[in-house]
């Protein structure tokens, strides 16, 4: 004679308790599945109680997209990117990726960023850590991921891409 499954015995035990009903009589609307029933029930496989466990939720979305310098040099040629260096002032004027526009990390608010134009905000910084704080806070503020240029203007430098010295 076979034994009793362990999931099997387990899951027959919470249903002769559910059978008696809620601490209310069974009224009032709730659930008169104990707690724990849809795990208990969850290795029974080949019933219909596996309908009745919870799906697992997607993981959530990367609040920061890694951009190499080509993939900026591209998004940059085709046009709507506003381009954001969260460096230091005395960093700043030693180079820029041209059309940047400046906002140092100590200085930068996400929520006093103007989005409405409906170009995708891109970030860096000297080597990624800095934009990648930013893109964090940025990520926080709006829901969506933001986008860093991975290494910062030290891979961009690397990579013989284009650097302006500011007026």
């Amino acid at each position: 004679m076979n034994a009793p499954r362990p999931a099997l015995l387990a899951a027959s035990a919470l249903l002769a308790l559910a059978a008696c009903g809620d601490e209310r009589g069974g009224e009032g609307g709730g659930s008169s599945a104990p707690l724990g029933f849809e795990l208990a029930f969850a290795g029974t496989a080949g019933t219909d109680a596996d309908a009745a466990v919870p799906a697992i939720p997607p993981p959530s979305a990367p609040a920061m997209i890694d951009l190499s310098p080509d993939e900026l040099a591209a998004r940059l040629a085709a046009g709507n990117v506003r381009l954001i260096d969260v460096r230091t002032d005395a960093e700043v004027a030693e180079g820029v990726i041209p059309g940047a526009e400046h906002i140092p990390l100590d200085q930068f608010d996400p929520a006093s960023l103007d989005l409405s134009d409906g170009r995708e905000v891109v970030l860096y910084c000297r080597s990624g850590r800095r934009s990648a704080i930013a893109g964090e806070k940025l990520a926080a503020a709006t829901g969506k991921p933001v986008e860093h240029l991975a290494g910062g203007i030290t891979a961009w430098e690397e990579a013989q891409q284009p650097v302006e010295t500011p007026r």
